[in-house]
């Protein structure tokens, strides 16, 4: 059984993010205060949270080694924050993507915290010299990006202020470990982070060649899901090229000038509109109507296979396993 540990966590905002941090931190054995300013809103949110990890015991999809009742008896609310922060190691703000009410967060906490806490921030685009420029407390900022859902998918992008303490980003990595989550270190701040670099590279593609008339919506999405998504669930492009050629030199020998060739012939940067815009939305509207039930049902689906594809990758185990020692 996970120990209580020591020190408490203290969620700013209770939505779906926030809520999902403080099932995160939870199952992970910690005290969680979950804050937001309307009480009513903090009483749905742990509703919510008490009615998830209940379905996720049943499936037997619950994360940590504590029981439902014992996560859910770690989790309280609050609508003081400067009663919420009391005994906080670590604070995750889970507000709107919205620059000015982030910044007026970090600016209230930045007048009541010690010089021990960290304060970290869920924000997707907004960078950190945006967020925690001139802050007193600048040293003990970062930005720990989760994806979404962060129950179910482990990466947090850690990506750092210029003034950020190496300690802070040290103890942050060692928490989202403990938690059970998997962080990358970003050494330096950049549009998008990395993830959604990536992520808006496919997306652009993807939408060229449908808008092109190159293949249907509903094929591009196979290509991922049924070709790249199946070994990119378990190794990232950079060792899918080692392992397709004899080493990632012979890559680059074999298909560089390849590589080079199809790139030049990638075309501008689409709108995301117009009648593209209208032929995708049909496509996906065919498969998932745009209405909260037919949604909120996938979104559930999906939900229940990364649960399963996370125990599986847990299972593998493979970055031991298919070490060869010479």
């Amino acid at each position: 059984m996970n120990p209580i540990e020591e020190g408490r966590v203290v969620i700013v905002g209770s939505g779906l993010i926030g809520c999902s941090w403080a099932m995160v931190f939870a199952s992970g054995g910690f005290q969680v205060k979950l804050y937001d300013i309307v009480q009513e809103q903090v009483t749905k949110a742990l509703e919510k949270i008490g009615k998830q990890m209940k379905e996720l015991e049943k499936t037997g999809m619950l994360k940590g080694s504590l029981k439902a009742d014992q996560q859910l008896s770690l989790i309280s609310g609050c609508t003081d924050l400067k009663a919420a922060i009391e005994g906080a190691i670590y604070i995750q703000e889970c507000t709107p993507e919205n620059l000015e009410l982030k910044k007026k967060i970090f600016g209230q906490l930045d007048l009541i915290v010690g010089n021990d806490v960290i304060l970290s921030s869920s924000t997707s685009t907004l960078l950190p010299t945006k967020l925690f420029t001139g802050l007193k407390h600048v040293k003990q900022c970062i930005v720990a990006h989760p994806v979404n859902p962060p129950y179910y998918v482990p990466l947090v992008e850690l990506v750092p202020h210029p003034e950020t303490e190496p300690s802070t980003i040290e103890r942050t990595y060692a928490l989202m470990k403990k938690i059970g989550q998997s962080p990358v270190r970003l050494t330096k701040e950049i549009d998008g982070f990395v993830l959604n670099r990536l992520q808006y590279a496919i997306i652009s593609e993807a939408w060229r060649l449908v808008g092109e008339g190159v293949i249907s919506p509903v094929d591009l999405d196979l290509v991922m899901s049924d070709g790249l998504g199946m070994r990119y669930a378990f190794i990232g492009p950079l060792e899918t090229m080692h392992l397709n050629a004899e080493g990632m030199l012979n890559y680059c020998d074999r298909y560089r000038e390849g590589m080079i060739r199809v790139l030049r012939s990638f075309g501008p940067i689409p709108d995301f509109a117009g009648e593209t815009e209208q032929k995708i939305n049909q496509a996906m509207c065919e498969k998932t109507p745009a209405d909260p039930e037919h949604l909120n049902a996938r979104r559930h689906w999906r939900d229940e296979c990364l649960v399963r594809l996370s125990k599986l990758k847990k299972e593998i185990k493979p970055d031991d396993t298919q070490q060869v020692g010479i």
